[in-house]
């Protein structure tokens, strides 16, 4: 059964002892900061819980720094809370990094195997994906040059192709993620809806109301790393002021 728990989860870190705070440290943006022990630190993420089934679709909304990135980094196992527990059962996969493990001296085709690597996929699991890759990205003869040879779009459809190219049953992802020019980002969206209906649970963080809306079934409003809203998506987009 694919599933997510958080349970009153928190993240802190400590402020390094060089850097200088003014004795008002409220801020805006970004987490609370809080002195304990003789250091001081900066909460993240603060008595997060939420639990997710399969069919569920996770909207993350809130402003700069509120903390949605750091949760999902979380939920994705490249933060372990401070506090509180995180239990997820099924393969968890993210596109909030695509360039993740890039080598610009190394050709598009060994960048492959690296990402591959990376995401834990065998030797013959990357073989299996390669010529799929190549072809999505429509490199030709380039994917056999160094990487440092591509312009930011050709690096961009690489990446995307690669990011892309496994079912995951738990997606987790930073905002609507676009590459490469228009017919290619059309191609792009179309693969990502199609990767929306096909996983388990997806957590999508992003500022795009009108996105949230049709992708999501549940919103959670984050505030200095707390949860200020957890509800159904239509009764949070019914609320007065949100657009």
């Amino acid at each position: 059964m694919v599933s997510i728990r958080a349970t009153n989860v928190g993240l802190r870190y400590p402020v390094p002892r060089d850097v200088k705070l003014k004795g008002d440290t409220r801020t805006t943006v970004g987490g609370r900061f809080f002195a304990g022990g003789g250091r001081r630190y900066v909460t993240a993420l603060d008595d997060v819980s939420f639990e997710l089934r399969a069919g569920d679709r996770l909207g993350l909304v809130g402003g700069n720094g509120a903390g949605k990135t750091t949760l999902l980094k979380v939920l994705y196992g490249i933060y372990e809370p401070s506090v509180g527990s995180l239990e997820a059962e099924g393969r968890r996969d993210a596109l909030f990094n695509i360039g993740l493990g890039f080598r610009h001296d190394a050709t598009g085709r060994r960048n492959i195997v690296l990402r591959g690597l990376i995401n834990g996929w065998s030797n013959r699991e990357i073989e299996q994906r390669m010529e799929e890759i190549v072809e999505f990205s429509e490199l030709g003869d380039f994917i056999d040059m160094p990487v440092r040879s591509y312009s930011q779009g050709m690096s961009a459809r690489l990446a995307f192709a690669i990011a892309t190219s496994f079912e995951p049953e738990i997606l987790l992802m930073d905002e609507w993620i676009g590459a490469g020019d228009k017919d290619f980002q059309e191609k792009a969206k179309a693969r990502l809806e199609k990767m929306v209906t096909k996983a388990g649970i997806i957590v999508l963080a992003s500022h795009n109301n009108s996105l949230l809306g049709r992708v999501c079934n549940r919103i959670i409003s984050l505030d200095h790393g707390r949860i200020a809203w957890d509800g159904k998506a239509d009764e949070y987009f019914a609320r007065p002021g949100v657009k």
